[in-house]
């Protein structure tokens, strides 16, 4: 099985905390790990929150 890539997730994110700079706005947690690793290890589950991120070509920035 392989693992969810939560940089492929519209709610993972980068903080500003040099001491946990990975997110899940999903779930409200930031870690060192990847959300998704952190999940799995604490549960047993691939995470159910994963939303695949939509590219819209026409917009360049979110506003």
């Amino acid at each position: 099985m392989e693992r969810i890539d939560c940089f492929k997730c519209k709610h993972y994110y980068v903080t500003w905390d040099e001491y946990f700079p990975r997110g899940c706005k999903a779930l409200s947690f930031k870690s060192r790990e990847m959300p998704s690793g952190v999940v799995y290890n604490s549960s047993g589950l691939e995470c159910q929150r994963f939303e695949p991120k939509v590219k819209d070509p026409n917009q360049r920035w979110k506003k």
